[in-house]
C-alpha cells in the first residue's frame, strides 16, 4: 500500500515537472527565462521547454509598435512664453534583454526624455517659429529619443506633437492679429476688384467709342463715294444727253433762223431764278430777231409772180 502512494506521488511530481517544463510563447511576443536567477536566454513564440524549479519566466514582452501618449508639458521658448505640448510617441520593443536589464522602466525614462529634450529644442526657438516648426521639433525629439532608447533596446518609430497651445492672452493676441490680416487681405481683393472692374469698363467705353467712330468714318466715306457715283452718274447722263442733243441738231442741220427761235425759247428760262432781277441780253440777240424778222417778213410778202 505504501509503495502504491510513493508511485502515486512520483508519477504526480514528474507531470507536474512536465507541466512546468512546457512553455507556450504567443505570437509576437518574447519571454525572459532566468536561470538561478540570472538571465539565460529569450523565449521566442511557440512551444518552448524550460528547466523546471532551475528556469523561471520572468516576463512576457509585446513585441508590437505600440504608442504612448504623454501628458502636456509646459515648455518655455526662448522669448520667455510658456506653451503645453503634447507628445505621441510610437516605439517597438528591438531587444526584449535590454528592455528589462537595461533600464526598471523604459516608459517612464522616455517621458522624462521627452521632457527634457522638449525644453532643449523650443527653448532656443520662439514662439511663432514653435508654432509653425513641427517637423522640426519631431525630428530633434526622435533623434534624441532614438539615440538614448536605443541603448534600451528600444526602437522609437515617429515622434508627433499632438498639440501646442500658447497662453490665452497671446492666443488671444494672435487671434485678433489673423482677424486683422484677414480682413486687410479682404479689402486688397475687394479693393483689386473694383479697380479692374473701373479698367474694364472703361475699356469698354473706349472700345464702343473707337468702333462707333470708325463706323462713322466708313459711313462717311461710304455715303461720299455714293454721291461721287452719283455725281458721276449724273455728269455722264448730262454728257451723254448733251452729246445726244448735239448729234440730233448736227445731223438735223438747222439753219440760223432755226437757232434763234430755240435762243427766244430757252430766254424765259433763264429769267425764271428768284435772284435774277436784272439780266443782260446778249449782243446776238440783235442778229436772231433779225433773222426771225426777216423770217416773218418773208411771210407776210406775197410771192413774186
Amino acid at each position: 500500500m505504501e509503495s502504491l502512494i510513493a508511485a502515486l506521488v512520483v508519477m504526480a511530481g514528474a507531470g507536474f515537472s512536465l507541466f512546468r517544463a512546457v512553455h507556450i510563447v504567443p505570437q509576437a511576443t518574447a519571454g525572459i527565462v532566468e536561470r538561478l536567477g540570472r538571465y539565460h536566454r529569450t523565449l521566442k513564440p511557440g512551444l518552448n521547454l524550460v528547466v523546471p524549479y532551475i528556469d523561471r519566466i520572468r516576463q512576457t514582452i509585446d513585441l508590437r509598435e505600440q504608442v504612448v501618449s504623454f501628458p502636456p508639458q509646459p515648455v518655455a521658448t526662448s522669448d520667455n512664453l510658456v506653451v503645453s505640448i503634447d507628445t505621441v510617441v510610437y516605439f517597438q520593443i528591438a531587444d526584449p534583454r535590454a528592455a528589462t536589464y537595461e533600464i526598471a522602466d523604459f516608459l517612464t525614462g522616455m517621458e522624462q526624455l521627452t521632457v527634457t529634450t522638449l525644453r532643449t529644442v523650443v527653448g532656443g526657438v520662439e514662439l511663432e517659429r514653435a508654432l509653425t516648426s513641427r517637423e522640426e521639433i519631431n525630428a530633434g525629439l526622435r533623434g534624441a529619443l532614438g539615440d538614448v532608447a536605443r541603448e534600451w533596446g528600444v526602437r522609437v518609430n515617429r515622434v508627433e506633437l499632438k498639440s501646442i497651445d500658447p497662453p490665452a492672452s497671446i492666443q488671444d493676441s494672435m487671434e485678433r492679429q489673423m482677424r486683422a490680416d484677414r480682413d486687410k487681405r479682404a479689402a486688397v481683393l475687394a479693393a483689386e476688384g473694383h479697380k479692374q472692374a473701373a479698367i474694364l469698363t472703361a475699356e469698354g467705353h473706349k472700345h464702343a467709342e473707337v468702333l462707333k467712330a470708325r463706323g462713322e468714318a466708313e459711313a462717311v466715306v461710304l455715303r461720299a463715294q455714293a454721291d461721287a457715283e452719283a455725281q458721276a452718274m449724273r455728269a455722264k447722263g448730262e454728257a451723254d444727253a448733251i452729246g445726244m442733243v448735239f448729234r440730233a441738231i448736227h445731223e438735223g442741220r438747222p439753219d440760223q433762223r432755226l437757232l434763234a427761235y430755240q435762243y427766244l425759247r430757252t430766254l424765259p428760262e433763264i429769267a425764271k431764278g428768284d435772284a435774277n432781277k436784272v439780266w443782260i441780253v446778249p449782243s446776238e440777240m440783235g442778229g436772231a430777231l433779225e433773222s426771225l424778222g426777216g423770217l416773218f417778213g418773208a411771210k407776210d410778202t406775197p410771192a413774186a409772180d
